[in-house]
């Protein structure tokens, strides 16, 4: 057998050329991918610059999200900063749902200058508005005030006055129904909306200080007990009271007697604006002649914080001539006699151990009283 060897011949089979020429020819779809593709990666940063410079990074993430321009919503501040203005239009279940809200984290993490919510309950304007400014004169950051009065009544205090625009919004409170109890505990829930308030007094448009408002700053905060009266009266005007509808919540042996006029810790304040176990009882079976808010603050706290409670009032009061209300002090009571006497002659237990300094207000006098306490309040008074 003879091998023969020779030149390739170059071929001429039109499938052999075909493959060739596919090898050395990009097709065309694949060249407009790789346009497109060059297009994408110039356009893109172009575009991305753009955005970041308009609109900020947040719009390159994701484009639906946009700045935030209320930083409130992202700080402490709406907790912090009390309302800006008392009126307001929350029905009493938002307004104590909103109270309630409040942190039990016993450091904040800011700086927190306690305050003492001075809560007045009053049928209209306040006759000692005079005696209270100077009371509360150089003691602002000490100190917030709230008014609850009798609709439609509107004050009129100029801007000057501590009292001016401090009305909360407020409905019919009428003596001895539970709507007296609603009010005050509407007064406690709005001053719970300010976080700086630790402190918590109830007064009426009868009441005057006692002392200047350093010496009753420093009692009431330096006290490890709230004022609040409380006290088991077997009597017809204590135990006769009780309905045995009360029980399971109340039984006649927790049941309790005290003054309406208080003064409660914001532990104790929350307490009274979360309650939701022992107020429908109250309001369902303590009316005329049980009286609510005789009894109800008294024996719902002597339930949930008996040792937090001092079980004495600082509001001096003269029962002296009996019947329903207290004596009614007008323009010629107003002695020194009669100062001496409310200021002396009393012992008391202050944290623990005894005092003569037992009351810091004092009730009820008649709106004609005010030119003498004016006057007599620098030497008895300390303003």
């Amino acid at each position: 057998v003879q091998l023969r060897f020779g030149p390739m011949e170059e071929t001429k089979d039109p499938l052999v050329v075909g493959r060739v020429n596919q090898a050395r020819i990009l097709p065309q779809w694949l060249l407009q991918l790789l346009m497109l593709f060059l297009f994408l990666c110039f356009t893109f940063p172009l575009a991305s610059i753009y955005m970041i410079k308009h609109f900020g990074f947040q719009s390159l993430v994701n484009p639906s999200l946009q700045p935030c321009k209320n930083e409130e919503s992202i700080n402490l501040e709406p907790w912090i900063k009390p309302p800006s203005k008392m009126l307001h239009t929350m029905s009493d279940k938002e307004l104590f749902r909103r109270a309630s809200l409040a942190s039990r984290i016993k450091e904040y993490p800011f700086k927190r200058v306690p305050k003492i919510a001075f809560m007045f309950l009053t049928k209209g304007q306040l006759p000692f508005a005079p005696l209270w400014e100077r009371f509360f004169k150089g003691q602002e950051r000490l100190y917030s005030i709230y008014i609850h009065s009798l609709p439609p009544f509107r004050a009129d205090y100029p801007p000057s006055s501590v009292f001016y625009k401090r009305q909360i919004p407020s409905q019919v409170a009428e003596w001895g129904e539970i709507s007296i109890t609603d009010a005050e505990r509407r007064l406690l829930a709005n001053a719970l909306l300010d976080i700086s308030n630790e402190w918590f007094v109830l007064l009426s448009e009868s009441c005057i200080p006692f002392y200047n408002f350093t010496v009753i700053y420093n009692y009431i905060v330096r006290s490890n007990y709230s004022f609040v009266n409380a006290f088991d009266d077997p009597g017809p005007h204590g135990r006769g009271r009780y309905n045995n509808n009360m029980e399971p919540e109340v039984n006649i042996t927790q049941w309790r007697k005290g003054s309406q006029w208080f003064e409660v810790n914001r532990k104790l304040a929350l307490y009274i604006v979360e309650d939701t176990k022992f107020y429908p009882k109250f309001a369902k079976f303590c009316k005329p002649a049980c009286y609510a808010d005789e009894h109800y603050f008294a024996t719902m706290l002597t339930i949930q914080a008996p040792n937090l409670l001092a079980n004495r009032s600082i509001t001096w009061v003269d029962w002296s001539r009996g019947g329903a209300h207290p004596v009614m002090f007008g323009k010629t009571d107003i002695t020194e006699g009669l100062m001496k006497r409310m200021l002396e002659g009393d012992i008391c237990s202050y944290n623990d151990r005894n005092t003569s300094m037992c009351f810091l207000f004092a009730r009820k006098f008649a709106p004609s009283a005010l030119e003498p306490l004016l006057l007599l309040a620098p030497k008895y008074l300390g303003f």
